[in-house]
């Protein structure tokens, strides 16, 4: 099975187009497979590059765990200049059909490479049971959550995807290890969520890290990072328009008053290429 390695900042992608490739029918163990950091590929998730029926192309995206989540921020990103560099799509403005709705990538060109991609994510959902999250009361601002005997207030919003943001101190020394995955399992969720920790540097600029749903703690999140800016204006914290460090480089979010979209750029980078062998 040919495939494309590539990343946003970091958060790394196997890429497949399943329009030409043979791929496996269980597709969860496929992922354990490829993701497999010692005895595959290794990588925080697996995308399929596949037709659709309502867009340009459809992408499908499993985590190391074998789940599916609804969207990836960073792997859309990836996804969008695999499909432009490889042939399978024109023009610098794109249509993605995904399981959180139909996603709007532009590629930003210079000399006629990519050197970012700027996503449309849409509108982020905050009504408590477009989360989904149970329990009574919307939005959900700084809400108390009891973790290992701890209480946390979390701001929690979906874009396409569920997420609970916590804001810290310093998140160098935050418990994004043992705090995240108590969270992204609690009862509170019922399809569980990604968490994120942010420290406020100022209005314009947040620093990040984030437990992602079925991937644990990785090294950024692009709607993690959209869900931080939208948590960071709703609770008075930030502006609609910050700059998110993360580990490996930063993504430019932007929650416009215009169309109340959300807007993220941030780079996307070809690793390597090869063939994963299937028996």
């Amino acid at each position: 099975m040919h495939f494309v390695k590539m990343h946003g900042l970091g958060n790394d992608f196997v890429l497949v187009n399943a329009m030409t490739e043979k791929v496996p029918g269980d597709l969860p163990g496929l992922a354990r497979r490829v993701c497999h950091r010692r005895f595959g590929i290794g990588a925080d998730g697996l995308i399929l590059v596949l037709p659709s029926e309502q867009a340009r192309l459809r992408m499908r995206i499993f985590n190391p765990d074998g789940s599916e989540p609804e969207m990836c921020g960073n792997g859309i990103r990836c996804f969008a200049r695999y499909v432009y560099e490889t042939g399978l799509a024109e023009g610098e403005e794109l249509q993605v059909e995904t399981l959180a709705g139909i996603i709007k990538p532009k590629l930003i060109l210079e000399g006629g490479r990519v050197a970012g991609v700027r996503v449309d994510m849409g509108a982020p959902h905050l009504e408590r049971e477009q989360i989904p999250m149970a329990g009574t009361g919307s939005p959900v601002l700084d809400e108390p959550i009891e973790v290992n005997g701890e209480t946390w207030g979390g701001t929690c919003v979906s874009m396409g995807n569920p997420h609970c943001v916590f804001f810290v101190e310093d998140v160098t020394g935050a418990p994004v290890t043992t705090v995240g995955p108590v969270v992204e399992h609690h009862p509170l969720f019922p399809r569980r969520t990604n968490v994120e920790f942010i420290q406020v540097l100022n209005r314009e600029e947040l620093r990040m890290r984030v437990w992602e749903r079925g991937a644990g703690e990785t090294m950024a999140c692009g709607t993690g990072a959209c869900a931080a800016a939208v948590a960071g204006a709703l609770t008075g914290r930030s502006n609609r328009k910050v700059t998110v460090h993360l580990a490996a480089g930063d993504l430019q979010i932007e929650w416009s008053p215009v169309d109340n979209h959300v807007y993220m750029t941030g780079p996307a980078v070809e690793v390597f290429r090869g063939d994963f062998p299937l028996d």
